[in-house]
């Protein structure tokens, strides 16, 4: 597959998950609750996971913001349903890496998360791509306290 072609694919996969957001709503019955947002450009999260025994049972986003940060916050919530607290946090400083072109364990399964790693070319845009990892990361370091 081209580059052309696979940046295409990668800008479906974010525009899929934007206008049709996995996950999108509020736990009632939430452990951890975390609002965020990235001053630089505006976008707000408002993040519920509900973590038992250290492990993400659920998790659900609302917020507003442009289409990478609200694709990354539906992946996100995708991608750590059903991990532990550390395989997620695992699965934040592998997307961290990804997003400053460091090295990372590409053997780990990131599913459609993999589409932002074009965002890593707009260092701009990588706050955007981040905030709701920062905001897990926020959340599950609450829960554990």
């Amino acid at each position: 597959m081209t580059t052309r072609n696979l940046d295409q694919l990668y800008r479906t996969v974010i525009m899929d998950h934007y206008k049709s957001p996995k996950n999108k709503g509020v736990l009632e019955e939430s452990s951890v609750t975390v609002d965020m947002n990235n001053p630089t450009c505006g976008d707000v999260i408002h993040l519920t996971m509900q973590v038992v025994d250290d492990t993400v049972q659920n998790a659900k986003f609302e917020g507003e913001g442009c289409s990478i940060s609200m694709a990354s916050a539906s992946m996100m919530t995708q991608l750590i349903i059903g991990k532990t607290v550390e395989e997620a946090l695992v699965l934040s400083k592998t997307i961290s890496n990804i997003m400053l072109s460091k090295e990372y364990d590409d053997s780990i399964d990131l599913g459609d998360i993999e589409a932002l790693s074009g965002v890593a070319k707009f260092p701009a845009r990588i706050k955007c791509a981040t905030l709701a990892w920062k905001a897990m990361e926020q959340g599950v370091g609450k829960d554990s306290e």
